[in-house]
């Protein structure tokens, strides 16, 4: 297989098992939102997030083996060694910092609340991240034999997006672009329910019922149970830390 075959494949895979799989992670997410369902929310939320960074790692080819589910690490790691810098607001990162908190946790090891507003926080963020999750860096042929690289007029495009609709910046044989344009696609009216950042038209308002929930996880409510549960079940160790911290802080009582 040519070099050029390896980098045309490369980059269908980081399309079709990265940014494809995360749109489908996306609109599960805002579907579990929708029903109340909000530790699949976040871990959805999360594993969105996760895919389309992990899409960027690899269409820039920087390794992402020891990633895992950390957010964070990612965003720096495509910082540091891709061709640009992911241009996000303070919204988006607060956002990514909650999911990193609280998404990973999927069988309730620790506690987690909601605000209320992270629909529209999920939907911006993606809106934000996605658009980098896409072949950026190349060349077209240019005047006299020559080539032209792409790379500052995408960014510049992406940038530019910003001071625009939100719907109106669309990814050519995007998964989320191709499920708006079938009006009878079962995924359509979850993804364009309350969404002002995806979609046909301009939406500047947008109501969704506000509402505080928190849950406290098992093991917070009851610490000393920490040593039988590591019998049957696997728990992160920054988990188990702090468990531990927090039995010896009572105990010192």
């Amino acid at each position: 297989m040519s070099k050029v075959d390896t980098e045309i494949l490369l980059n269908d895979f980081a399309i079709r098992s990265f940014r494809d799989v995360a749109d489908h992670d996306y609109i599960s997410a805002r579907m579990s939102f929708r029903a109340g369902l909000f530790t699949q929310f976040l871990w959805s939320s999360l594993q969105a997030i996760e895919k389309y960074l992990k899409g960027i790692m690899l269409l820039n080819r920087i390794p992402a083996k020891n990633v895992g589910h950390d957010l964070g690490n990612a965003m720096d790691l495509i910082n540091q060694h891709a061709p640009f810098e992911l241009s996000l607001k303070a919204v988006h990162r607060d956002f990514i910092d909650h999911l990193d908190k609280y998404g990973r946790f999927r069988y309730l090891e620790t506690s987690y609340f909601i605000a209320g507003d992270e629909l529209w926080r999920l939907d911006s963020t993606v809106w934000a991240v996605r658009r980098y999750c896409r072949v950026l860096n190349y060349n077209i042929p240019a005047d006299r034999g020559s080539d032209q690289n792409m790379l500052e007029p995408e960014i510049k495009a992406i940038i530019d997006a910003e001071e625009q609709p939100p719907h109106s910046f669309k990814i050519i044989n995007g998964e989320l672009e191709k499920i708006i344009t079938k009006r009878k696609h079962p995924a359509r009216e979850p993804l364009l329910w309350k969404n002002a950042h995806f979609g046909t038209k301009t939406r500047k308002k947008m109501r969704v019922r506000r509402s505080f929930y928190a849950t406290n996880s098992p093991l917070f409510l009851n610490p000393q149970l920490l040593k039988e549960v590591q019998k049957y079940v696997f728990l992160p160790r920054d988990v188990v830390k702090a468990f531990e911290r927090k039995l010896e802080q009572e105990s010192d009582k």
